[in-house]
């Protein structure tokens, strides 16, 4: 008796819904009750998502949803889409196409969520402050923040991390101030304390507040390709790999070249020339490390980076390590050994070329 009943409403809301649907124009978003809270509601989302931890590309997100969609579908009953009818009584389900007004809620979403995506600006890259620890030296006390840089909807099996503490974003917020202070007026950055900055509630607030900062600053195309927000990132890593290679100290010096490199190539300048000083880097200490495929394989990334350039100041250098690396691997080496011909009777090459090495350590990172 209670299916009989239940079933005559369905039927009723549905002829119900059927009959408003032609008076109300074709069923816009402008039209249901409920589409002015839709709207300011999707407003209020914008403001909470440029408040959150991190930002995604939109791409990313409706990626993301399909395949939650693909995953519910095989684990749970069939999912009942918005506006669609509940049942009927023989258990077959039907879409919200095939019943009269039922794709109106939908709709209305689409649409809303159409307009959404030109206010919310999208984000490829994400921070995320995954520790933080209280370091105590002799004459000083901070907190050394380490974030990690991921790529939206992609699996990084190598972290690209910093460490960097309150000072270090100090000096960037500054430097980018002072540079693009119309663009700087709307980032918010976490003020000095005088007292309690060692607390975990203080490290967790402005842990979050770093993450905001950065999405902010990486959200803004000027600051985002700037000097001063790239080198924020890898030139500590530079700088320091440079010194450990100097002193011989090949296995660490590898580690931080591979982040620095993995910092770069997250940022997305791996044509710039700390990019091919990474790979100098990378290339030495694979090779002091007897580890020569690899030292090889770094030598052709540079060289397809340089294929278009006639002369460059690492371009002698990697063409050299190139042709002796793939003497060892057993590798072709003849255009390797054509191009350093054409340099030579070009007269771009030096009497005494450098080794890639010898660049390495004597190339001035400030």
């Amino acid at each position: 008796m209670a299916a009989r009943i239940l079933h005559r409403l369905r039927h009723a809301l549905a002829g119900e819904a059927g009959r408003e649907e032609p008076a109300g124009g074709g069923g816009d978003a402008e039209d249901c009750p409920e589409s002015s809270e839709l709207e300011d509601d999707t407003e209020g989302l914008s403001t909470r998502l440029s408040g959150t931890l991190s930002f995604t590309s939109h791409e990313d997100e409706e990626e993301e949803e399909e395949e939650g969609d693909g995953a519910s579908e095989e684990l749970e009953e069939p999912p009942q889409a918005p506006g669609a009818a509940a049942g009927t009584e023989d258990g077959e389900w039907v879409s919200a196409a095939e019943r009269p007004g039922g794709s109106l809620l939908t709709r209305q979403l689409q649409e809303l969520w159409r307009r959404s995506r030109g206010s919310l600006a999208p984000q490829r890259l994400l921070f995320e402050v995954t520790s933080a620890s209280v370091v105590s030296e002799r004459s000083s006390k901070y907190v050394l923040y380490t974030i990690y840089l991921i790529r939206s909807g992609q699996f990084d099996k190598a972290p690209a991390t910093i460490a960097r503490r309150y000072s270090d974003f100090e000096q960037l917020n500054r430097r980018l101030r002072c540079r693009f202070s119309c663009d700087m007026a709307s980032v918010a950055f976490p003020r000095k304390r005088l007292r309690r900055n060692f607390t975990a509630e203080t490290i967790a607030k402005r842990s979050r507040a770093f993450e905001q900062f950065l999405s902010h600053l990486h959200s803004i195309d000027e600051i985002r390709r700037s000097p001063e927000f790239l080198e924020f990132f890898f030139l500590p890593d530079l700088q320091a790999a440079q010194r450990l290679t100097c002193t011989g100290m090949y296995r660490e010096a590898l580690a931080t070249w591979a982040n620095a490199y993995r910092l770069q190539d997250r940022l997305g300048v791996c044509s710039s020339g700390r990019f091919l000083l990474t790979l100098a880097g990378l290339a030495v200490c694979h090779q002091e490390l007897d580890q020569l495929s690899e030292a090889h394989g770094c030598c052709e990334q540079a060289l397809q980076l340089l294929e278009a350039q006639g002369s460059h100041p690492l371009l002698g250098p990697f063409l050299q390590a190139h042709v002796h690396l793939a003497w060892k691997v057993g590798k072709d080496k003849r255009r390797s050994e054509a191009r350093l011909q054409d340099l030579r009777e070009a007269g771009l090459l030096l009497q005494q070329q450098p080794s890639l090495k010898e660049c390495l350590i004597k190339e001035p990172l400030e």
